[in-house]
């Protein structure tokens, strides 16, 4: 067995135990040992005339879903805007949306979510507006404990994430999280979502595989 199927296995027996303690907090939650499964597990929660919306995720676009709603389903799109404007429009609509597709920075195997955001509009959604949420996340953004799971989503996720912008923030140049107070820092709003509320709202599926950073 080589390293990437011993990590598939140690996958595939955590994964039904970590959804099993997201739903003791209210989430719906799965478990998807593949990219296919878990792409087939989200369409079939959103119904067919939902309009559907986003905030920034590597994880959506890597198991098919962005691609496939956008395909199928009406979506509030805000990469077809064509100023500033429009584009902040297009996201605050996509506050009323039917379903939110996210991904997430990190994750805590006792069932809670932690997420950093720059302008705010993925966590808003998280927290309240849509009628329904659904986070993909691979297994490589569990962590252990919320200050393991914390520490992954600003030293981890963000400076890798931030690399995607052309913004001036120490950990563009050094890909070090210095805890800035930068102009154009994106750790804005640090989100802890520890419970879900009303429940199954917020619907978490598992991937057996690594996803997004």
């Amino acid at each position: 067995m080589d390293r990437s199927d011993m990590i598939h296995v140690m996958y595939d027996k955590k994964g039904p135990i970590v959804a099993k303690n997201f739903i003791k907090r209210g989430f719906a939650a799965y478990y998807c040992p593949t990219k296919e499964d878990a792409l087939s597990q989200a369409v079939s929660l959103i119904p067919e005339d939902d309009v559907v919306s986003w905030g920034g995720s590597v994880s959506i676009n890597e198991i098919g879903l962005r691609p496939y709603v956008l395909k199928h389903r009406k979506c509030i799109d805000r990469d077809t805007a064509k100023t500033p404007q429009e584009r902040q429009s297009l996201m605050r609509q996509a506050l009323l949306c039917d379903t939110f597709i996210m991904g997430t920075n990190a994750a805590v195997q006792d069932g809670q979510l932690f997420n950093i955001d720059g302008n705010g509009n993925r966590v808003a959604a998280l927290i309240f507006g849509p009628k329904q949420v659904i986070a993909i996340v691979g297994m490589n953004k569990i962590e252990p404990t919320l200050e393991a799971a914390i520490t992954r989503a600003r030293s981890v996720a963000a400076p890798i994430n931030i690399q995607r912008f052309n913004l001036k923030t120490p950990c563009t140049i050094t890909g070090i999280c210095s805890d800035c107070d930068s102009n154009e820092t994106v750790c804005n709003q640090l989100v802890h979502t520890r419970h879900c509320s009303p429940a199954g709202r917020i619907k978490i599926i598992l991937v057996g595989e690594n996803l997004g950073f």
